[in-house]
């Protein structure tokens, strides 16, 4: 691998940047509730580059693990690896509630413009009981939204996604604006960031509404606006998202070889090419960090 943080890689991808970008929010030293999904990629590429110290949890109880595999769902083996200890569901929550938390990573189906998100219904041209679509449900995120010091939403950029109101609030960011979180006793301090595919959106400090701060490279304002759902506001001194470097690209290309969170490979993914796939970026990784 480069050692050279500052050489950027010229043949990623936009999804691969969603990664880097959230990764690079992640601060050294910091305690972080981690989602399943694009999220565990993410927390995984701070850790394996600017952020080594940084301590990992997932909701099934896993702390402090340094895992060389990709992470699929909270029971995997990887969740564990060389974690600082294995303790219980409810122990992580509770160690949460009681502000132990700086970040919460996490992903959804929906977010507005106060940062709600939703993961539980999309309504189409029904209602909660008669839903278009029924979504997995909370999980955990609810809990890291309310009570992680602050959260960091990770989600693909399109329009039906990024609306103005959440068919659902599953996990509340401002609700609907300033004062709503202290009105409702949330000792979590709400959303910080939403990383997309196409730019980086910040929150307003009197406002509580999303702003766009930064354009990913080759996308532009007027790009991002055609897909959000709501009167964008873009900040006066709008950024472009720094590529990913060599490194982090290619830290992701090991971990995720069959694009599963990077691309679509999820769909033909097959069980010898999973195995091989963790088989091998343990070792490689381990080679390299161990």
């Amino acid at each position: 691998m480069s050692n050279n943080m500052e050489e950027y890689a010229e043949d990623y991808t936009l999804q691969e940047l969603l990664v880097v970008a959230a990764a690079r929010e992640v601060k050294d030293r910091e305690v972080v509730f981690v989602g399943v999904g694009i999220p565990c990629l993410g927390a995984l590429v701070a850790k394996l580059t600017h952020a080594p110290n940084v301590i990992l949890a997932v909701e099934s109880g896993c702390i402090g693990a340094t895992p060389y595999r990709l992470i699929l769902g909270i029971g995997d083996n990887a969740c564990g690896e060389n974690a600082i200890c294995v303790t219980s569901l409810w122990r992580a929550f509770s160690d949460q509630q009681r502000g132990y938390f700086d970040l919460g990573m996490l992903g959804g189906a929906q977010v507005d413009k106060y940062g709600n998100l939703n993961s539980t219904t999309i309504f189409g041209d029904g209602d909660y009981y008669n839903p278009k679509t029924r979504l997995p449900g909370s999980g955990g995120a609810n809990d890291i939204a309310i009570s992680a010091n602050r959260t960091l939403i990770m989600m693909n950029q399109q329009k039906r996604r990024f609306l103005e109101k959440v068919d659902f609030i599953t996990s509340p960011g401002y609700l609907d604006g300033p004062g709503s979180r202290e009105l409702n006793g949330y000792p979590g301090n709400g959303p910080a960031v939403i990383i997309s595919n196409m730019a980086i959106f910040r929150f307003d400090e009197e406002t509580k509404e999303a702003y766009l701060d930064s354009v990913h490279p080759g996308i532009t304002a007027d790009e991002v606006r055609k897909q959000v759902s709501w009167d964008l506001k873009v900040s006066a001194n709008l950024r472009t998202t720094p590529p990913p470097t060599r490194k982090e690209a290619e830290i992701i290309r090991i971990v995720d070889s069959q694009k599963i969170y990077t691309g679509g490979g999820l769909r033909s993914l097959t069980f010898e090419n999973y195995i091989n796939m963790l088989d091998s970026s343990y070792e490689r990784l381990k080679a390299v960090f161990s």
